[in-house]
């Protein structure tokens, strides 16, 4: 038998992997990561209860969500807490909330709602929805699951994420969901927004380049109209929440497309001979 072999089986005498697991968890990003979960939990039972407070109720929570999977990173930088179970738990919360919620989201919001027509069978509409929901959480999987294995793009730091980040993709959903409300009831909105959706898992799964920030350093000292900014940004939020967050949610996804697009614009340019 192969010394591999040996390995995988645990025979005496064979290497152990060298991975300890400690008993004691970092609190402060753990806490953050259980509010990202639990967030990413409540939108789903809000979504189960289908009415049209309960889904924009979801979408909030989807965007809270968001916000604590922010600061669990962040407190985890900032303080020097970064660890292997940190990143595999933070993984796992980010599936639940930024997966399986908005997919359910989606679903419930956009198909389930149609009205019935003579000229169509709804439940056809349905079953497309269904796989389309399947769709988004497998991307979502796919994506994470990448992030833990190759990490940032490379060559570029901690600049750029490969791939639309999954709290962006679940962002789309919900800034949609916050700012119309009302479910879909139109078969020919319900296609149409499952596009969206798909689009969305696609840019996931992709190779697009988009922006992280995590290369700001927050810990120094800023410009106080950086300040100014953020402050202004809060406000905006709170005043018309709606409008702001479907904006900020649809200019960071084309974002990533433009860049892309420019970028192969500017290598066929430069690929091409020049003419004499």
């Amino acid at each position: 038998m192969s010394e591999f072999e040996q390995q995988e089986l645990g025979f005496p005498g064979s290497r152990r992997p060298n991975l300890k697991l400690r008993r004691g968890i970092y609190l402060l990003p753990s806490m953050m990561t259980v509010a990202n979960m639990l967030c990413g939990f409540y939108a789903i039972m809000s979504t189960l209860k289908g009415g049209g407070t309960d889904l924009d109720n979801a979408a909030r929570a989807i965007g809270l969500a968001i916000l604590f999977d922010s600061l669990d990173g962040f407190v985890a930088r900032a303080t020097g807490t970064s660890s292997e179970f940190g990143k595999q738990f933070d993984s796992l919360a980010d599936m639940v909330s930024f997966g399986i919620a908005p997919a359910v989201l989606a679903f419930t919001w956009g198909v389930r709602g149609i009205l019935e027509t003579e000229a169509l069978d709804i439940r056809r509409i349905h079953e497309i929805g269904w796989w389309v929901a399947l769709v988004f959480v497998i991307c979502c999987a796919w994506r994470l699951a990448r992030f833990n294995i190759q990490g940032m793009a490379p060559g570029t730091g901690s600049k750029h994420f490969v791939g639309l980040p999954c709290p962006a993709a679940a962002g789309l959903i919900a800034a949609t969901v916050h700012l119309i409300k009302s479910p879909i009831e139109d078969w020919r909105w319900a296609i149409f927004w499952m596009l969206i959706v798909v689009g969305d898992a696609a840019l996931m799964s992709s190779r697009i380049r988009y922006r992280s920030f995590k290369d700001i350093p927050i810990a120094r000292r800023q410009p106080s109209l950086l300040i100014i900014l953020i402050g202004l940004l809060i406000w905006l939020i709170a005043l018309n929440s709606e409008v702001v967050l479907m904006l900020m949610a649809t200019i960071f996804v084309a974002s990533g497309l433009m860049l892309h697009v420019v970028k192969m614009v500017r290598h066929r340019l430069v690929s091409q001979p020049a003419k004499t």
